[in-house]
């Protein structure tokens, strides 16, 4: 039985109003979000996916394959997508402290803006702004975040994004068909789709995916990253 909302309830979004669960619902327009890489190969996978249909979308990327696959990274950005923060070691914020929680979202960012500078002196095909010190995307891990963390990185400034579905690509027990399912179903203009890109989530992620790209193309929509 899954317990986990596809669709998050309009009354979660209003407990909380501070964290961003949809983008402007006035256009056919989908924010598609890819959490826990780079991935060598999935995220490659993903990217030249994307690139087939013309999709932007958001990368929560963990502080420490950032470290461990920067050249995944760079191509993020050279491809014109958005990233935000996804922690360092991706812990869970009821159980961690807060201190210890802003810490990772912190050296996280740190990390980021290095290989910024890094793209920035090698290349000229980044798109300036994409992350750095302009960006301030902030996914939680799991979903949780206490009320002192999520304050914490409001106050420096972290827009804190949420989602409006989600695939449930990682839980093991769902076939490709259903994670697929629970987007083409569920998403519609504004929403904010949360996937995986991620080893565990692979072969429900990439299906998913393929299906989400297709359908909602031909409805007539587009696929952005999100930006404020």
């Amino acid at each position: 039985m899954n317990l986990i909302p596809i669709k998050t309830p309009k009354l979660i979004k209003g407990i909380f109003p501070n964290y961003t669960w949809n983008m402007p619902q006035d256009q056919k327009v989908i924010y598609l979000t890819f959490d826990d890489g780079p991935t060598p190969e999935i995220t490659d996978w993903t990217l030249d996916l994307l690139k087939s249909y013309n999709a932007k979308a958001t990368f929560f990327c963990i502080g420490n394959n950032v470290e461990k696959h920067p050249e995944i990274f760079h191509r993020i950005l050279k491809d014109g997508h958005a990233v935000g923060n996804h922690t360092y070691n991706h812990p869970r914020g009821w159980r961690t402290r807060t201190e210890d929680y802003v810490a990772e979202v912190v050296k996280t960012t740190h990390i980021m803006n290095q290989e910024l500078e890094v793209l920035n002196s090698t290349t000229r095909s980044y798109r300036k702004g994409t992350f750095g010190q302009v960006s301030n995307l902030f996914r939680p891990p799991y979903g949780q975040i206490k009320p002192s963390q999520g304050k914490r990185l409001r106050r420096l400034g972290y827009n804190i994004i949420m989602w409006d579905v989600l695939a449930l690509d990682w839980k093991m027990e769902l076939s490709k068909e259903d994670c697929a399912q629970n987007i083409t179903s569920k998403a519609g203009p504004g929403s904010i789709v949360v996937l995986h890109d991620s080893v565990k989530a692979a072969p429900r992620m990439m299906h998913a995916l393929s299906e989400t790209l297709e359908h909602f193309s031909k409805q007539g929509y587009q696929f952005k990253s999100i930006e404020f």
